[in-house]
């Protein structure tokens, strides 16, 4: 396994988002503490509305936080600016989502190239690491297709090159394998687990499914928008 250090990357004090639906109020994170270290593989798992992909959002600065603490990569999100919050998306944290959100208009080098082009970086050096990010993971051939070109498996390696591209140490997944047959499930949650066990990457996934479930190091039970279960 990769080296695990001690001071976190990720604290959480009494995290809450509350969801407001005319008179009634929804806390879809309910007081939540959480440490995450660097390097750590963690799965959190939960029947639908537990409050996962709220989780996920507030981690990702995509929410923000109604009461509560959160520092992510020595970063105050909760008191961040919008600016400050963009950065941190663009530079600390990459994003994979069940559904890929790729630009249909867009190439899967478009695709891959798009956040560190939006972060300013040259272009040339973009296109290089974009390059060896989709060599990697066996897109080389499906450089200059559209989405509507890839299989599921295809589109959730590109979502993942993308991710990847701004080289931030943390990658959240909100159900990766969610569209995607076993064998390809089975394909991205070993890239996942590479990440982790071999760059070092925190990779915090959010599933249903127990095809996850070997590669924790953390796991992490959600109901109701409380941690029910660690282990």
């Amino acid at each position: 396994m990769n080296e695990v250090f001690s001071s976190p990357i990720i604290k959480a004090r009494q995290l809450t988002r509350i969801y407001r639906l005319g008179q009634v109020e929804i806390a879809a994170v309910d007081h939540i503490d959480l440490d995450i270290l660097p390097g750590q593989m963690v799965v959190l798992k939960g029947n639908s509305g537990s409050g996962k992909s709220t989780l996920l959002s507030l981690l990702g600065g995509l929410d923000q936080p109604t009461e509560g603490e959160l520092h992510v990569a020595g970063r105050d999100l909760r008191k961040a600016s919008p600016a400050e919050i963009t950065h941190y998306r663009r530079s600390s944290v990459g994003i994979i989502f069940q559904s890929f959100n790729l630009l249909p208009t867009l190439t899967v080098l478009e695709n891959t190239c798009l956040p560190a082009l939006l972060a300013g970086k040259p272009s040339p050096q973009v296109k290089a690491r974009a390059l060896d990010l989709l060599d990697w993971l066996k897109l080389t051939a499906r450089l200059q297709h559209p989405p509507s070109h890839l299989s599921g498996g295809e589109m959730q390696r590109t979502a993942i090159a993308r991710a990847l591209i701004n080289d931030p140490a943390i990658i959240l997944a909100d159900e990766p394998t969610g569209n995607l047959d076993s064998r390809n499930g089975e394909i991205v949650m070993e890239l996942l687990w590479e990440l982790n066990n071999k760059l070092g990457r925190t990779v915090i996934i959010a599933t249903h499914s127990t095809l996850a479930d070997r590669y924790a190091g953390l796991s992490l039970f959600l109901k109701d928008g409380v941690i029910a279960e660690y282990s």
